[in-house]
């Protein structure tokens, strides 16, 4: 992966919200501190669009490096989606809080935050799947646990391929 905060995989379309950065002095252009990021996260918000309707949706997950992982049921809402549009926009968000000031119109939203979009993938390898898995339980606990060959039948796991990704910070040292 390249040190480019915007783009992975090319650049994105004139008029693309994600296209520059407003206020590139809060802009993070180290592409490990984005990836420090997204792995000391726990909650990832994943937007889908279905048809002309957006879809919000907080999910643990886990980052490999490469890809983002989230687990769900087989079926529901936005499996469906997925399936119709494997389009995603993904956010998460650290060290939340904010800066006081004198005016109430100039407080701001302390954080680090990622933002990007990419491709979701049903995962069927059984190899993946656990490690995939694994990762994301690592974020909650050091204890190891196995899955069972029905229980991973049921598991939808779900990887985010990375397209195009940005990071943003204000109010830390």
């Amino acid at each position: 992966m390249e040190n480019a905060p915007h783009s992975q995989t090319g650049a994105l379309p004139p008029g693309h919200p994600h296209r520059t950065m407003r206020r590139s002095d809060r802009e993070i252009t180290d592409r490990q501190v984005i990836d420090g990021i997204l792995r000391a996260g726990k909650v990832m918000r994943i937007a889908l669009v279905d048809g002309d309707r957006p879809f919000l949706l907080p999910v643990f997950y886990a980052f490999d490096g490469k890809a983002l992982y989230f687990h769900s049921a087989q079926s529901g809402s936005k499996v469906e989606i997925m399936k119709k549009n494997p389009n995603v926009c993904f956010e998460v968000s650290l060290d939340h809080g904010f800066v006081a000031d004198q005016m109430a119109c100039d407080f701001e939203a302390r954080h680090r935050t990622v933002i990007g979009q990419g491709t979701v993938r049903f995962v069927s390898d059984t190899e993946e799947k656990t490690r995939a898995l694994d990762a994301i339980v690592a974020h909650f606990t050091d204890k190891h646990f196995d899955y069972p060959a029905e229980n991973l039948k049921r598991t939808l796991v779900v990887r985010v391929d990375v397209g195009t990704i940005s990071g943003k910070q204000y109010g830390l040292a």
